[in-house]
């Protein structure tokens, strides 16, 4: 399938986008826009009317899920392999989880009608759109797995390979607080893991900021939730070098993505 890719300064493709025959993408790409997410805003909150879906491109994303003390875990991290608001293809409209941007970046934004339509009419997005909701669905279980069954070093050493795949980058700015907040465990058990796995040379890691060293050791310290993640998004969707992007922008087009104010579907 050919990929008729364009440049657009500071952004990179959706693997979903990317996955579209030329006609599909011809449809939809005039009702695409090139928007910033922004660190911490909120896309989407539970029950939650969904007006828009978002193809990040260089955003990275969290599904959390809320316990009734208010912390929240992550269940799944969705960057440029995905999309967000897979309810308004599956009929139930309204997001079952909170959906926050954690790490700034672009990502397309998309009118929910106008993808539901061409959901309807079209085979191939049918088969892209399925195909995407079977490896979101391998994610959360893997994660649910991992949560109950496995260390927190193997949940640390999943969670920082598959963010490091999404952010497509080897070092990024973090606290142990929000790693901790995002596998729902105590800050002390992170730290520990931590500093297990820079004693071995697999990451660096110091005040607000950690640096994968040796991807290929960390792999081997994880637990197989990460490869059973990584093997059904590489399976379903091949293409394993992001091309440039599809779509033709200028910075003056790109502003925050829309707020979607708390409510429900009626």
């Amino acid at each position: 399938m050919e990929n008729r890719a364009s440049g657009v300064p500071g952004s990179r493709v959706n693997r979903l986008l990317g996955a579209l025959p030329d006609k599909e993408w011809q449809a939809i790409s005039p009702h695409l826009e090139l928007v910033r997410m922004l660190p911490r805003q909120l896309v989407s909150d539970v029950g939650q009317c969904i007006h828009h879906i978002y193809f990040p491109t260089t955003a990275v994303v969290s599904m959390l899920v809320q316990l009734e003390d208010g912390a929240s875990v992550e269940v799944a991290m969705i960057g440029h392999e995905g999309l967000i608001g897979i309810p308004v293809l599956t009929g139930g409209g309204s997001m079952p989880y909170r959906v926050e941007v954690r790490s700034a970046g672009l990502g397309y934004q998309l009118p929910a009608d106008t993808f539901r339509q061409a959901f309807i009419q079209s085979a191939a997005i049918r088969r892209v759109s399925l195909l995407y909701l079977h490896a979101l669905l391998t994610h959360i279980a893997q994660t649910a797995l991992c949560i109950r069954h496995h260390s927190v070093t193997e949940q640390l050493c999943r969670w920082l390979l598959l963010a490091t795949e999404r952010l497509r980058a080897n070092a990024f700015a973090i606290t142990q607080q929000s790693i901790a907040d995002r596998l729902g465990v105590r800050r002390e058990g992170v730290a520990a893991a931590l500093g297990r796995l820079a004693e071995l040379g697999l990451i660096q890691h110091s005040r607000g900021r950690i640096a994968v060293l040796d991807r290929g050791g960390l792999e081997l310290y994880a637990c197989g939730c990460y490869g059973r993640v990584r093997h059904e998004y590489e399976r379903l969707f091949p293409a394993a070098t992001p091309e440039p992007a599809r779509a033709e922008a200028s910075e003056a087009r790109f502003r925050p993505a829309a707020y979607l104010h708390p409510g429900s579907c009626l």
